[in-house]
């Protein structure tokens, strides 16, 4: 059996350097919060709690103070900020620079829109910590869509401003905005009166991982993909894995693995998310080459 990793897999930048500013604080602070899970995996989150890193939720920073806490790569609304003032806490920021400038195209789009009467549509996942951050960019006044049923919300005799969340899909995003223009047409006779700005604000490096994706499935008999279940972008890259091989298989970790999923002549392609860690790649890959070496039924 040949097994490989995708040399495309693990971190994106944005998760890479929120972890490496969490050690590194780590090592000069007794204790360090961190607001939400630094990342979608709780493999890796388990590993960072045991060097000392206290995850917090929102209602738990309001009574904090006196401390510092780590924004992670998701971004935050301007009210968590206005809270660390008022409670003096220090921020230790590692939001992502690509979710920043979204932010900030967000924050301007939406002033626009309040003097045009216009409405401010986010692509995204209601809840996530990167949509939160967007929203409070809009004073909550942002339409968050998914799903076709969500497109109700929508005025469409009023302009509409169009962004999405960083790691959504490429394609979902241009299907919805074809939706949303085509619904523009139909509430108005003259539909060029209703302005209709489409925003592409997906990460490139998150959407160029489909087609590789797409190579890497092809090219292997199986493929592991591995993703914490909470990750919104695992679930999407593992779709693309699926579409493409049949034999494709969503694991949290080695211990998911099932020795009936392979055969001894097999090449098996090991990926994962934005969010997975290239060490637990690694450990499934170790893990399913002792398997055959224990000479298991693969």
């Amino acid at each position: 059996m040949q097994v490989t990793i995708d040399k495309n897999s693990g971190y994106c930048f944005g998760v890479e350097f929120a972890i490496k500013m969490a050690e590194d604080e780590m090592e000069q602070s007794e204790k360090l919060y961190c607001l939400g899970d630094i990342v979608h995996n709780d493999m890796e989150v388990k590993r960072l709690r045991e060097k000392g890193l206290v995850v917090i939720d929102r209602d738990e920073l309001q009574d904090l103070s006196d401390c510092k806490v780590l924004i992670r790569a998701h971004g935050e609304p301007p009210e968590t900020y206005k809270t660390a003032i008022k409670n003096n806490i220090e921020l230790i920021d590692a939001s992502c620079p690509v979710v920043l400038k979204l932010q900030h195209r967000v924050k301007t789009a939406f002033d626009r829109m309040e003097r045009e009467n216009g409405q401010i549509v986010i692509y995204g996942k209601k809840g996530h910590a990167e949509v939160i951050g967007l929203t409070g960019q809009t004073l909550e006044k942002a339409i968050v869509v998914m799903e076709e049923s969500d497109l109700d919300k929508i005025d469409y005799t009023r302009p509409v401003t169009l962004f999405s969340q960083t790691t959504k899909s490429t394609k979902g995003f241009y299907e919805l905005s074809g939706k949303i223009e085509d619904r523009i047409k139909k509430a108005n006779s003259n539909f060029e009166e209703v302005p209709f700005n489409a925003n592409d604000s997906i990460c490139r490096q998150v959407s160029n991982r489909e087609p590789q994706l797409q190579k890497f499935s092809h090219d292997n008999d199986v493929i592991l993909f591995v993703s914490g279940k909470k990750s919104s972008n695992g679930k999407a890259l593992y779709q693309v894995c699926l579409n493409e091989n049949e034999r494709s298989y969503f694991i949290e970790n080695e211990t998911e693995m099932n020795p009936e999923w392979f055969r001894p002549e097999d090449k098996v392609g090991v990926c994962g998310a934005t969010s997975t860690p290239m060490w637990l790649m690694e450990q499934v890959k170790s893990h399913l080459e002792s398997m055959e070496e224990s000479a298991l039924p693969i």
